[in-house]
């Protein structure tokens, strides 16, 4: 129920001696973990074989513009907004395909990913061309390719942030955002694309650290269990996994103390939280959450049915280390030529 960032381009001691004894879900890589193909596999092999009943999601956000981790000769797609001014679903699927093909040959096998918030603000600081388009039926249209395309191509999707921060003018990095909107602005705006992933069955969703008035007037979506269990899991029917954004971002951090926000965590529904930079803050959850387990028997049925998501989501998707040998991934990577997707894209501008 937690995946974790780590300080560089190899294990470090110390992370190996921590991840011995506190047997995290998965972990996340930034660019800092990532500065060359047979690097970045060596270190996801290293990660995999830490892998103990189950092995590890390995995680990145590679979506394209300015959200992209790994560098040359991986390819740098364009944003999501290029696609939606393009409008072309195939051209979508195929981006994603490709993200897919490349991120598999490293031994990457979660991306959190495609971005499923409307640009419906146009002040909003950390959101913008992420989104697909300021439509939500398109969002919807161009996200499901993008959620085929990484499927296809065996790679764990994950959309993000539900229920929508394309409203926003604040960036939860740094603030808790807070959105007005009435419910049925909300539901004919902001929802519709994640209504759209959960009748495609998307496998995993991350949800937004904003607070959503009409739907929750007290707490931000990731700690509220109105949103994640009455609106997710019941209204739309929902059974996959539920990734929190990054609990150390300040629209928590600031509001909550640790142990509230992983106690509020877990009774709302969120199945793994992700501690994104200090390790030392994983640490105390994990066990904060143990002790909670042990005495609390609504926290112990909650961790056990996310478990069993979990659990099923790995099995489903995580059958091997899927890298090649690292002397291969450039060559591998060279032969691809995904570049010539990200040229048809600029050319249809």
């Amino acid at each position: 129920m937690f995946i974790v960032g780590l300080q560089g381009d190899a294990l470090a001691r110390e992370e190996m001696a921590i991840i011995e004894r506190y047997p995290f879900g998965g972990f996340i890589l930034f660019s800092h973990n990532c500065c060359e193909p047979a690097q970045i596999l060596c270190l996801c092999r290293a990660l995999w074989q830490t892998g103990n009943t189950h092995p590890p999601f390995i995680a990145i956000d590679q979506e394209g513009g300015r959200v992209h981790r790994l560098p040359k000769p991986f390819t740098h797609f364009p944003p999501a907004a290029q696609l939606g001014q393009i409008g072309d679903l195939n051209l979508a699927y195929r981006a994603a395909r490709a993200t897919a093909e490349e991120l598999a040959l490293a031994g990457i096998n979660l991306d959190f990913a495609p971005v499923l918030d409307v640009n419906s603000n146009p002040k909003n600081p950390v959101i913008g061309d992420r989104s697909f388009a300021a439509d939500p039926q398109q969002v919807s249209a161009l996200g499901e390719r993008w959620i085929q395309g990484l499927r296809d191509g065996g790679i764990i999707p994950c959309g993000k942030h539900f229920p929508g921060h394309g409203d926003t003018d604040k960036d939860s990095h740094f603030a808790l955002p807070v959105v007005h909107r009435l419910l049925e602005e909300l539901e004919k705006v902001e929802l519709p694309p994640f209504v759209g992933a959960c009748r495609n069955q998307i496998e995993s969703l991350m949800t937004a650290h904003v607070l959503y008035l009409a739907l929750d007037s007290q707490l931000p979506a990731t700690l509220s269990r109105k949103i994640i269990m009455g609106l997710l899991r019941e209204k739309l029917d929902f059974d996959g996994v539920v990734f929190s954004d990054d609990m150390e971002m300040r629209a928590i951090s600031d509001n909550y103390s640790l142990e509230k926000a992983v106690a509020l965590c877990i009774r709302g529904g969120i199945d793994v939280m992700l501690f994104c930079h200090d390790l030392s803050r994983a640490i105390h959850a994990f066990e904060f959450l143990c002790l909670e387990y042990e005495e609390d028997a609504t926290i112990r049925a909650q961790v056990e049915t996310s478990y069993n998501r979990i659990t099923r989501l790995k099995q489903g998707f995580l059958k091997g280390f899927t890298g090649v040998k690292a002397e291969q991934v450039a060559n591998r990577l060279a032969g691809l030529n995904h570049q010539q997707i990200v040229d048809e894209i600029q050319g249809s501008l």
